[in-house]
């Protein structure tokens, strides 16, 4: 969206590639520009607008500048999505189709920045409550990238990849998560894998090289299990809007169901093979 309020859809320059970020450039040419809204590319149309009022946000969320996470990625010029603190940046969908709720599995993923984080809440991506308000513990799951460490500390200073499951930030392990090591990384790749029961597993990687990690494989955290999930999509925030965090988003997916590690090797193989940063 320009600063004049007009609008336009940037393209895919084909189908499974890459932005078409040179209509952006010249749509935007000597004004400013937001992204108004983040459209799923799956056939199940859980695009996300910016987000409606919610309980920390009385005036909804506020849109991204279009311009400030420019890179490239295997050649092309791309742009991110660019939260910034106490800004109220965020995008949700309420009523969703095919997303997890109660206790059913789903897992999820994301490639961020990852020289850009703080110790707030949250910078968010995934599922949580449909009310936009804290609906109590376990009511959302969704990936933080940040090093937050009010709930649970992993190795060194961080950041690390947790989980926001609601009243709780958690590398994993809420009695110190020594497993969850520090991702230090100029991109990154952040996984929750959520199946049913009292388990999930967190993984993270270099975007640019290399294999995932697994960070935390065990128990939820005391009182996190049966999960209550109520299926919303949110990017940016947490669930009932706070927005402390920091954080620059670039892909991601939520599935329902928990897909097998294969699908997360081959997840990480392609986003490797795209080739972030150059």
């Amino acid at each position: 969206m320009r600063a004049d309020k007009t609008t336009k859809d940037i393209p895919v320059t084909a189908p499974g590639g890459f932005a078409d970020s040179a209509v952006q450039d010249t749509f935007c040419a000597g004004t400013t520009c937001t992204i108004s809204i983040i459209y799923d590319q799956s056939p199940q149309g859980n695009h996300l607008p910016v987000s409606p009022k919610v309980e920390h946000l009385a005036n909804g969320g506020t849109p991204t500048n279009a311009t400030a996470a420019k890179i490239t990625v295997g050649g092309h010029i791309v742009y991110g999505v660019f939260v910034v603190a106490d800004a109220g940046n965020t995008y949700r969908n309420d009523s969703t189709k095919g997303v997890a709720t109660g206790d059913n599995p789903e897992a999820m993923y994301m490639v961020a920045d990852g020289k850009r984080y703080n110790s707030r809440c949250c910078f968010d991506y995934g599922n949580v409550e449909t009310s936009g308000i804290d609906d109590g513990v376990a009511t959302m799951e969704a990936l933080n990238f940040s090093n937050i460490n009010q709930w649970s500390k992993g190795v060194g200073n961080g950041p690390w990849i947790e989980g926001d499951l609601e009243n709780g930030v958690y590398t994993g392990d809420p009695n110190g998560g020594a497993t969850s090591i520090s991702l230090i990384a100029n991109y990154v790749t952040a996984m929750l894998k959520g199946p049913s029961g009292n388990h999930y597993t967190l993984k993270g990687g270099d975007a640019q090289s290399g294999a995932l990690t697994v960070t935390w494989d065990g128990a939820r955290p005391p009182g996190y299990s049966p999960m209550k999930k109520e299926g919303a999509i949110e990017l940016g925030t947490g669930g009932d809007g706070s927005a402390g965090g920091i954080g620059t988003f670039f892909e991601g997916a939520v599935t329902s169901g928990n897909p097998l590690d294969a699908v997360d090797d081959a997840v990480q193989a392609n986003i490797v093979a795209a080739g972030y940063g150059h």
